[in-house]
């Protein structure tokens, strides 16, 4: 039956609700009658025959009109309860008038009422065993993941009623660890302790379990996921409060666990003072708007109401994509927020007389500089275009900072400018050399530079590498066993950045605290168990995913660090340090400067390499030029090998 319904179009479709419908109102009207006299087929009811062909000649123009019929029944909800019941109540107050402005007495008024219950009950419960019947149907044709949410709150139970409606996915119970909501029914499942989870999942065969705790605690997310771990389902989470609050997700798009659940940490509370210091009501810009860092420093500085804020990016889409988001959000919450000016610039850093006409043409005053080359492997096979857009950017946009007249400049630099093994930190360092170089050099403007380490989920991190790994069936190549990392989520990294920023006094090196280092091993095997699926190796030869070891990258560490040398000191804030570390002159930086432009016009990435090592104390790299060198073509000059 319900196949030949699907079959149906779906006008034949909406003639059969209708056909439904009617039968129903009949029904209920007999139904009535036959409640109150007491008979099951009472001698008034012919009286009243006319009463049985006004009925539904009425009633169903009013069901159109409300839309009844436009109801898809497999996806029936609480919206289709409330228009039911308001169409019910229209259609029983026409009739009332109907048969008072036709002067026919003797309908008992008890009837009325009997008749409005039994088909507001009736068109209701038809609908719902319609939609039950339907999902039915398809979980015995194409059977669903058993799954089990955690979290009986409001997301939990929106998360259900969505799965419920649905064939790939089926919810079975709930897991909580409030004890006053065990044993009672959300959203018509029973809710259980922990420790009964082990019975649940061999009971109904259970393959996944869904994390429905958006708010909670990244200490309170990591507890709960080291105890699933020990279990053989997958894991996947409804998305985080701050993804719900700025519309990138909903309640029902789950995804699976990121590296910042396994490895959440106590939050420290921003102080509000440092947050606003540089921002709140004045024209700020963040170059490399659309990276990693960048996105989330701008989303993070339009909630603390600049006047302006310009988006500076050399990618298209990128810039795109997060010039889209701050303008959706600012236009839901401009009540909120007020009146802020939002500027996405398409440009490079390298570009000289672009960065300084958009600094001085929006009147700047706060930098957050973000543009740079990341990726270790790259860099290091591409040196002249790393030293291009991180020196050389770095200097225009500091020189473009001064001209422009701008009061705050803040560098996001990386741990791995602290005694480099590759040309990104090579380069890196020699950039922050440069701040602090200007720094003593002019009046205008407070140069500072904010370092920390790997942030999760970042273009280009290992995180999502692991991930796509898993899913396509392994092996994950982890570099070596013992390499570890430091790891912060972006969020909290953008939110220290502003706030170190907002400390400087001039050529300042913060260095944020990046917790405890994370074994990438440690890391790779975690992420299989959250998956549901083990470890294969020599003690388990069955398992599902391989971790095969590839040798360190060239320019990689096994570890990093986030300081030169031992001079360091607290600040107001317990995760934000301060370094006091030395750099060169400004008369030796102009010379290193002149000798990098002419290495970078002559495309001679050796001496680029020689002077990288000469600048930076502690610059020891791994390989060789023979090994990395990739051809770099230059306006037709030939590479210099």
């Amino acid at each position: 039956m319900i196949g030949l319904l699907r079959r149906l179009v779906r006008t034949q479709k909406r003639r059969v609700k209708v056909a439904v419908d009617v039968v129903i109102l009949l029904f209920s009207l007999w139904f009535a009658f036959s409640l109150r006299l007491g008979e099951f087929w009472p001698e008034e009811i012919g009286r009243f025959w006319w009463l049985f062909l006004l009925a539904p000649a009425l009633a169903i123009p009013v069901f159109f009109q409300f839309g009844m019929y436009r109801t898809v029944v497999r996806y029936v909800s609480s919206t289709t309860v409330f228009t039911i019941g308001k169409a019910v109540s229209l259609y029983i107050l026409l009739l009332v008038l109907l048969t008072v402005l036709i002067r026919n007495e003797g309908i008992p008024r008890s009837v009325i009422v009997l008749y409005w219950l039994l088909s507001l009950t009736l068109l209701l419960g038809s609908r719902l065993l319609a939609r039950d019947l339907y999902w039915w149907f398809q979980r015995q044709q194409h059977p669903p993941v058993h799954a089990i949410i955690f979290g009986a709150g409001r997301a939990g139970a929106n998360l259900a009623s969505i799965l419920q409606t649905g064939r790939d996915m089926y919810p079975v119970a709930f897991i909580d660890d409030k004890s006053k909501l065990h044993g009672d029914e959300v959203s018509g499942l029973k809710v259980y302790p922990r420790s009964k989870l082990d019975k649940l999942i061999k009971q109904y065969g259970v393959e996944q379990i869904l994390l429905a705790i958006p708010s909670a605690s990244p200490v309170r997310r990591r507890e709960v996921l080291s105890y699933f771990e020990h279990f053989p389902v997958r894991v996947q989470t409804v998305p985080s409060l701050p993804d719900l609050v700025w519309g990138r997700a909903s309640v029902d798009n789950l995804r699976d666990i990121d590296i910042e659940d396994l490895l959440g940490r106590p939050q420290v509370e921003p102080d509000e003072q440092l947050l606003g210091q540089c921002i709140t009501g004045k024209s700020v810009v963040v170059t490399g708007a659309g990276g990693s860092i960048g996105s989330e420093l701008s989303r993070q500085i339009l909630m603390l109401k600049p006047a302006r804020l310009v988006l500076y990016d050399a990618s298209e889409y990128a810039l795109y994509k997060i010039d889209k988001e701050l303008q959706g959000y600012l236009s839901v919450h401009r009540a909120e927020l007020g009146s802020i000016e939002i500027i996405p610039f398409l440009g490079t850093i390298t570009d000289e007389n672009t960065v300084t006409a958009v600094f001085r043409t929006f009147g700047i005053q706060t930098v957050y500089h973000a543009a740079a080359y990341k990726h270790v492997p790259l860099v290091e096979q591409n040196p002249v275009t790393g030293v291009l857009n991180n020196i050389f950017g770095t200097l225009y946009a500091a020189k473009a900072a001064i001209d422009a007249g701008v009061g705050t400049f803040i560098l996001i630099s990386t741990d791995k400018a602290v005694r480099p093994t590759n040309v990104m930190g090579a380069t890196k360092r020699v950039a922050e050399m440069l701040l602090q170089g200007l720094s003593d050099n002019n009046q205008t403007t407070c140069f500072n530079i904010v370092r920390f380490g790997n942030v999760l989920g970042s273009s280009g991190s290992v995180v999502p590498l692991f991930r796509e790994q898993i899913e396509q069936g392994g092996p994950v190549t982890v570099t070596h066993r013992e390499v570890v990392r430091f790891f912060m989520t972006i969020p909290e990294a953008a939110q220290l950045v502003i706030q170190a920023g907002a400390m400087g006094t001039g050529g300042d090196v913060f260095v944020l605290d990046m917790g405890e280092p994370v074994r990438i091993y440690e890391l790779a095997r975690r992420m299989i168990a959250v998956s549901g699926l083990s470890i294969q190796d020599e003690n388990n030869p069955q398992g599902d995913i391989a971790i095969e070891y590839t040798g360190l990258r060239p320019g990689e560490k096994l570890y990093e660090e986030l300081h030169i040398g031992d001079n360091v000191t607290t600040t107001k804030h317990p995760r934000i340090m301060r370094a006091d570390e030395a750099a060169l002159s400004w008369p030796d930086l102009l010379k290193l400067l002149e000798k990098f432009e002419q290495a970078c016009i002559a495309r001679d990435s050796e001496t680029v390499r020689k002077l990288l090592e000469d600048a930076v104390v502690g610059y020891t790299p791994q390989c060789g030029i023979q090994d990395l060198m990739w051809l770099e073509v230059h306006a037709g000059v030939h590479p210099v090998h």
